[in-house]
């Protein structure tokens, strides 16, 4: 038998290797409520579209270019989309709404009152930063580049839009616009 050279087998991990920037195939749960409008879960999120809510199994199928990925939402076949934080690539994105532990235990250790509002996809004052990114996710990047902003913008609907605004103790002041 003939010994197989060292650049050889160099080649042959290098092969077997994972590609650089390779978008890896992630699965978990849904760390907050989202929304999807017919098969489509935008990162705008509108709340005004059926909800998927926090804790749901999810999985990444296949991505389709930087800026769309197909998933599994508890045996639901749903595409993401980055619509308008353009800076920021749907793998970037889902590695933020894709969690390892389910929210749901930690949901339960709230408030009846910030339970009622998460379970409704709502947020309400006195929430922590963590309670309304359960209740209504992440903003679009576009408009909140930083979660440490003293306001997000998020949106209901494809034309309207709601601020959440911070105290300086990191909890909701008030919500402007949510309906």
């Amino acid at each position: 038998m003939k010994p197989i050279a060292p650049l050889a087998i160099a080649g042959l991990v290098l092969c077997a290797a994972p590609l650089a920037g390779a978008q890896e195939l992630i699965e978990g749960y849904t760390c907050c409520n989202l929304h999807y409008d017919k098969e489509w879960v935008s990162d705008a999120n509108w709340l005004h579209a059926p909800m998927i809510p926090a804790g749901s199994r999810i999985k990444v199928l296949s991505y389709d270019g930087s800026r769309r990925a197909t998933v599994d939402v508890d045996g639901k076949q749903l595409k993401v989309s980055m619509d308008y934080g353009k800076e920021e690539p749907v793998d970037k994105f889902l590695s933020k709404i894709i969690v390892k532990t389910s929210p749901k235990a930690k949901i339960e250790r709230y408030s009846g009152p910030v339970r009622a509002a998460i379970h409704s996809g709502k947020v309400i004052a006195g929430m922590t930063r963590e309670q309304a990114l359960i209740a209504v996710s992440y903003p679009p990047s576009h408009k909140t580049p930083s979660l440490d902003q003293p306001m997000w913008q998020h949106w209901q609907s494809r034309a309207g839009r709601f601020e959440i605004r911070w105290d300086e103790h990191g909890k909701v002041r008030e919500v402007v616009g949510q309906k």
